[in-house]
């Protein structure tokens, strides 16, 4: 009986061991799964990862070589630690928390260093009171200031480093008499690791926050259009109820989500040089425009369809004949316009066939108001399903031609600001004099105020 229960005991714990074994190879199998998916949905990490890498340890020879690490003493690890709190995957951001992080190390040096000399003429018994006082009042304001939307959008790092160094400065500098050497240590720690991780980030497969965001609002306006055009022939279509393009028609959600990625990418790109198809200057300010009304069409359309879904809507063949044709064709132009804007953002170039599109849609939606003010409802609610259904999509193609002149505005200011750098315009001067002067040809170069107008 002892010989058996023994048994019954070791196939116990061989069950549990192999349940744990299939655990772990469960999770094995899913964490490789995971990083393999990772990697595939924006390989960009993968060489993100690499330059993190290749920047630390550039950073880290300061601990090799004598030289180095004599001249910048002690505080290298500053420079290890800026690169890996700045370096980022964009070159915007990086850009953005390096200068943030060089100013306020600048600013908050040189007055933690002022308030410990200044207080040090009052005493010993005085000097650290003033000193407290002088920590308090500049932490909390500093502390406040990050409450600010302006200051926290664009400065809230730049803030915390401040409230950081000004007080390891003035701390430092009570025990320690030497503070503008240590002061100027740690400074040119951060200036060198930020320099490195800015200038690998933009040397080494720069990742643009600018071409991103160009992107993803070039695809958010496809997406509005695919919906329109999948809207308009699935309900008003000769084959009514029919699906068009299942998934791909409802990707207009994915632009409601879309404002924190915009709002962070467009405050990147303000960071960035000139690059690519954007030069110095170029409207990102625009892009947030575009996105707000890209979110309001999107939320017109969700009205739309939740309508469409709530209200099972059935009226008579030759109702639904009077409106079909109508609601098709502003369905179907005010798609075309928007892949037509969309192409047009993605190239940077004057929207060609935009404008006719419009025309087409604006005039048909005019008829369908007409034939709503015409018709008779008779307490019909169908009818009255059906009107409020269209009142609805004339109210989309509205948001519509808001996003169709905001595009149309944008990639004029764009050329515009492109055209005057690459002509750089300057008064001609003249070879010669007489009729020599008179025979060169001359161009005159007019440029309209209100295009320059955001």
């Amino acid at each position: 009986m002892v010989e058996g229960s023994k048994e019954t005991l070791a196939n116990d714990h061989h069950g549990w061991l192999n349940a744990i074994a299939w655990k772990l190879q469960r999770k094995m199998v899913e964490l490789s799964n995971n990083t393999t998916k990772v990697g595939k949905d924006d390989p960009r990490r993968i060489v993100h990862s690499l330059k993190l890498g290749l920047a630390i340890t550039i950073v880290s020879l300061f601990f090799y070589f004598e030289p180095l690490y004599d001249g910048l003493g002690t505080s290298s690890i500053w420079a290890i630690i800026t690169v890996v709190v700045v370096f980022e995957f964009s070159v915007g951001a990086t850009l953005g928390k390096g200068m943030n992080r060089a100013i306020a190390t600048l600013i908050a040096g040189a007055i933690g260093f002022g308030a410990h000399y200044i207080t040090s003429f009052t005493g010993n018994i005085w000097h650290p009171i003033l000193l407290g006082i002088l920590i308090y009042t500049i932490s909390a304001t500093a502390s406040y200031c990050r409450f600010f939307p302006n200051l926290k959008a664009k400065y809230d790092y730049g803030l915390l480093i401040f409230i950081l160094t000004f007080n390891m400065v003035a701390l430092s500098g009570f025990r320690d008499d030497e503070i503008l050497k240590l002061a100027w240590h740690r400074l040119a720690n951060i200036l060198v690791g930020a320099f490195i991780a800015v200038a690998i980030c933009i040397f080494v497969r720069p990742v643009w926050a600018g071409a991103d965001l160009h992107q993803l609002v070039a695809t958010n306006i496809e997406n509005l259009g695919t919906f329109l055009e999948g809207f308009g022939i699935e309900n008003f279509g000769a084959c009514q109820g029919e699906m068009v393009g299942g998934g791909s028609v409802m990707k207009y959600r994915s632009v409601l989500c879309s404002k924190q990625n915009e709002e962070a990418l467009a405050y990147q790109a303000t960071w960035e040089p000139p690059h690519g198809k954007f030069r110095l200057c170029h409207p990102w300010k625009q892009y947030r425009k575009i996105g707000t009304l890209s979110r309001d069409c999107a939320y017109c359309f969700e009205i739309l369809n939740r309508h469409l879904n709530t209200n099972q809507i059935q009226l008579p063949l030759e109702i639904q004949r009077q409106y079909q044709e109508q609601c098709v064709q502003v369905c179907i132009e005010s798609s075309k316009a928007l892949k037509a804007m969309a192409m047009a953002l993605r190239d940077i170039v004057p929207p060609a066939l935009a404008k006719s599109h419009i025309e087409i849609a604006k005039k048909t939606a005019g008829e369908l108001k007409l034939l709503i003010a015409s018709s008779h409802f008779h307490g019909d609610m169908n009818m009255v399903s059906t009107t409020t259904l269209i009142l609805l999509l004339i109210d989309s193609f509205s948001c519509v031609e808001k996003i169709v002149d905001s595009i149309h505005e944008l990639v004029s200011l764009a050329r515009m600001n492109t055209a005057l750098q690459k002509s750089n315009i300057t008064p001609t001067e003249q070879k010669g004099s007489g009729d020599k002067a008179s025979s060169q040809p001359h161009h005159i170069v007019t440029i309209a105020q209100s295009q320059f107008a955001e």
